[in-house]
Parts: C-alpha cells; sequence; structure tokens
C-alpha cells in the first residue's frame, strides 16, 4: 500500500499506476487527502484496489480509510457466504466503513471516497467502483470518457430532495447550510442525511478501455471529464500523465488539495 508519496508510479500485471498530489499551498495550509492501491489484491494476480479520500474538517477520516478500507473489503468480500453481488457487497463495506469511523475520528472529520476493484472473474477482469461525495471515477474507453460515478453536492436536485424529505434542509447548496456534499464518510453529527451509502457501478474491461483517472473535486471543479481524458491520451507514462492533470488543475486555479490517480489497464491482461 501507497498513501503519502507525492509521486509514485508502480507496474505489476495487468496494471501501471501513478499518483501525484498537491496540498495547493495557494489555497490550502494542510493537506487533507489520502489515497491507497493494492496490486494483486487478496493475492490474486491482475486483481487490484484503488482509492482516494478527500478529508474536510481535518484529516483523520480519510487517513484512517487510507490505512483500513482495503482490509474492511477484502473481510467483507471473503465473509460473502450469502453470495452477494459485489456492489452490494462494496455497499456494506462502505457502511461497515462509516459506521467504524464515526465512532472515533468521524466525530470530528469526513471525507469523501471513490473506490475502484478490479475483480478477476475466470478470463474477465471486472471492474466495480463505489462513491460517496464528489471525487469522482472516469474511465477512458477508445479515448471517450466515461463517468463511473455520481456527484452526491447539494446542488444536485436528486440528493437536495432526499435530505428534504429527511428532515433537513439546504442553504447556498449546503446540507442544513454546513456541509457541500450530501454522501460522505465519516460526519457522525450529520449522518442522519449525509449518508454513507455509495453510487456503485461494474463494469466489463476489455481491450478498449485504456486507462482510468480517480481524482478529488479540486481536478473535477476546474476540469471536464472529456478534457481530462483528452489532455493525457497520448502520454504512455501514467505518472507523466497524473502530474499532468494536476498541473493543469493548479494552472486553472483549483482551490482544493489535488490527489490523482491515473491507472492504465495494460492490454496484456485481456
Amino acid at each position: 500500500m501507497e498513501q503519502s508519496a507525492t509521486k509514485t508510479r508502480h507496474k505489476a500485471p495487468g496494471f501501471e499506476l501513478g499518483v501525484s498530489e498537491d496540498r495547493n499551498k495557494r489555497c490550502r495550509r494542510t493537506m487533507e487527502d489520502a489515497h491507497t492501491f493494492q496490486f494483486d489484491y487478496m493475492g490474486v494476480p491482475r486483481q487490484g484496489f484503488f482509492a482516494i479520500f478527500d478529508g474536510h474538517a481535518g484529516k483523520a477520516t480519510a487517513e484512517w480509510c487510507g490505512k483500513n478500507f482495503h482490509q474492511v473489503l477484502a473481510d467483507e468480500i471473503e465473509s460473502n457466504i450469502q453470495g452477494k453481488s459485489v456492489p452490494e457487497v462494496l455497499n456494506k463495506a462502505f457502511l461497515a466503513v462509516d459506521r467504524e469511523v464515526n465512532e472515533k475520528e468521524g466525530k470530528f472529520s469526513g471525507c469523501t471516497a471513490i473506490v475502484a476493484f478490479v475483480k478477476v472473474v475466470e478470463d474477465k477482469r471486472i471492474l466495480y467502483t463505489g462513491n460517496v461525495g464528489d471525487a469522482r471515477a472516469v474511465l477512458s474507453r477508445q479515448n471517450k470518457a466515461v463517468r463511473l460515478s455520481y456527484d452526491h453536492k447539494g446542488s444536485d436536485a436528486q440528493e437536495s430532495k432526499r435530505i428534504m424529505d429527511l428532515g433537513g434542509f439546504m442553504m447556498n447548496n449546503r446540507v442544513n447550510g454546513v456541509l457541500a456534499v450530501t454522501r460522505s464518510l465519516g460526519d457522525s453529527v450529520m449522518k442522519e442525511f449525509v449518508v454513507g451509502n455509495p453510487f456503485t457501478t461494474e463494469t466489463e474491461l476489455g481491450p478498449n478501455d485504456d486507462f482510468l483517472i480517480l481524482a478529488c473535486d479540486g481536478l473535477w471543479d476546474v476540469c471536464e471529464d472529456q478534457d481530462a481524458v483528452d489532455l493525457i491520451k497520448d502520454i504512455k507514462d501514467p505518472q507523466e500523465a497524473s502530474q499532468k492533470l494536476l498541473d493543469h488543475a493548479l494552472a486553472n486555479f483549483s482551490t482544493d488539495n489535488l490527489s490523482v490517480m491515473v491507472i492504465r489497464l495494460n492490454e496484456t491482461a485481456f
């Protein structure tokens, strides 16, 4: 697992990965993001786990998730004797993490999360994603951006209605006038409204799938999905690609911490 390096590039059967992060000192005093990845996840070659956690009101929840989420998910997968689908198991893992952090770290902080799990099924690889908040996953399929996450924001009509149906209110696109995201891990005092249930997707990977971008909203606030793909589609080195996206965000006056992960899905794996 890697979590805190400013620049990392790693390679394993089925994957090549680059990570770039920056506090964005022009706008932020502290770095509240965390990230993690695991090759050969759960001891299975060509499986992988990748995640970014964007903290708010402190970094404690994000850091706990960076150190522990992959193990919670592995435990849920291994204990799945009822044969639930992977998206159902991913949902259980998110809720288990949410419960655990809310006993300690989540009393004072929270985080958004984007999680990607690549599972080997016979000769296929299936990509599962789950997210809460506005961190995002974008897949490049033949140079076309395919979003695999849902932005849980106060400005979203569907999420806003859910909050108000529960008895909450929206002010300036913030839940009860406080939180800009409508789903998160942690934030225990808001848990009645700001739930930990993720949006999940399931995608069979094939030779047309080039790379996956995971990033916090520091990138997506200033960059559209397709623009991100276009910026790096011709860059073979995923570390260089992740740095390109980070530099683009800074040049376009992003005001947030920045964490960008680019995962090339090696065609030799298919």
